[in-house]
C-alpha cells in the first residue's frame, strides 16, 4: 500500500526516537498524546495538510506537525525544544518506505498546561 502525508507522523516519531539528545531528555515520546504521560515527555501530531493538485494523480503533499515538549520547569522545556529542533529542522529522513523530503520549523509558542511547561514547535513537512 502506498503511503501518503497521513503517515508523516511515523517518520517524525522515528527521527525523535533515534535521536540520542532528545531521548536522553524525555521519559517517552508519544504520537498524539497519552493520559499516562510522565514528565518530561514529547508528543507530536498532525495539525494541518495541503496538497497541490495535479492533472494526473496526487500532487505534492505538505503536512504541518506540532511537536510539544513538556517538562516540569521552564529551562528544561526550552532545552528539550532546542534538542527537538536540532533533530528535525532542515532534515530529510526515510522510514518504512516513506521519504520526508524536508522538515522546517515554521512557528512556535510556549504555554503552561496540566502542571507542565510546554514548548510547541510547528514544523512544515514535505513528503
Amino acid at each position: 500500500m502506498s503511503k501518503s502525508v497521513l503517515s508523516a507522523g511515523k517518520i517524525i516519531g522515528n527521527v525523535l526516537e533515534n535521536n540520542t539528545e532528545v531521548r536522553s531528555r524525555v521519559s517517552k515520546i508519544f504520537p498524539i498524546m497519552s493520559n499516562k504521560a510522565i514528565l518530561p515527555y514529547v508528543y507530536y501530531r498532525r495539525v494541518g495538510f495541503s496538497q497541490i493538485p495535479q492533472k494526473v494523480g496526487r500532487g505534492a503533499d505538505t503536512v504541518v506537525i506540532q511537536v510539544a515538549c513538556c517538562t516540569a520547569d521552564y529551562e528544561s522545556s526550552v532545552e528539550l525544544a532546542e534538542a527537538v529542533r536540532n533533530a528535525l529542522d532542515y532534515q530529510q529522513a526515510e522510514f518504512d518506505g516513506q521519504v520526508m523530503r524536508s522538515c522546517v520549523l515554521t512557528d512556535c509558542d510556549e504555554t503552561w498546561s496540566d502542571d507542565a511547561f510546554v514548548q510547541n514547535l510547528i514544523f512544515t513537512v514535505k513528503i
